[in-house]
């Protein structure tokens, strides 16, 4: 019987491994580096602040609430416009120090309407807990929790508060691939953020 030499086998070990994508194998890391290079994690949260007449319930809703505890915006009864309930409504207004604050945060054509669109905070993923992976499917279990980008953004999110999704995964003839579309059951990025639930 003819040995091989130890050069030929490891070139043909090379070539074995080279042949397989790193997409190859559904890893824990894969699967973070793939969720945290999305666009649905990395798209900033944007609070939409309605000055002007507002009704009673975005008046008194947590957000608001927040934003009045900080002296960023005040308010004086105001009558409600057609179809606005529940009364009693409020034109709110942006205090000194909201203007202040509000300033640096939105461009400057933006500033002077009355729906200011203020970039408020982004996701970060905190770790993957889990892969349930059967045939060319698989469910991926992570945490993430939101990113303060500023003071509004501080005021409104707890970067503390740690929340829990499940996105799913399908192999394809190039490796695995989070579902950007969720034609059956499976759930997207997108949904799985919406439907997060706050971590135990």
């Amino acid at each position: 019987m003819r040995k091989i030499p130890i050069l030929v086998l490891c070139v043909m070990l090379d070539l074995a491994l080279c042949s397989c994508s790193p997409r190859e194998f559904l890893t824990r890391r894969l699967a973070a580096d793939l969720i945290s290079a999305s666009e649905a994690i990395k798209a900033p949260q944007q609070f939409a602040l309605q000055t002007g007449i507002v009704s009673n319930k975005d008046y008194v809703s947590p957000e608001y609430l927040v934003l009045q505890q900080h002296h960023w915006i005040s308010a004086t009864a105001a009558r409600c416009s057609p179809g606005m309930t529940p009364s009693p409504c409020w034109d709110v207004l942006l205090t000194p120090a909201g203007v202040e604050t509000v300033r640096s945060l939105v461009p400057v054509e933006e500033a002077v309407k009355a729906l200011l669109q203020i970039p408020v905070a982004r996701r970060q993923l905190v770790g993957i807990t889990g892969i349930s992976k059967q045939g060319n499917q698989a469910e991926v279990d992570f945490t993430w929790r939101w990113v303060p980008l500023n003071e509004v953004g501080a005021a409104l999110y707890s970067g503390d508060l740690h929340y829990t999704s499940t996105v799913e995964f399908r192999k394809y003839d190039d490796g695995w691939r989070m579902l950007q579309s969720a034609p059956r059951v499976g759930q997207t990025l997108e949904d799985a953020l919406k439907n997060a639930e706050p971590a135990q």
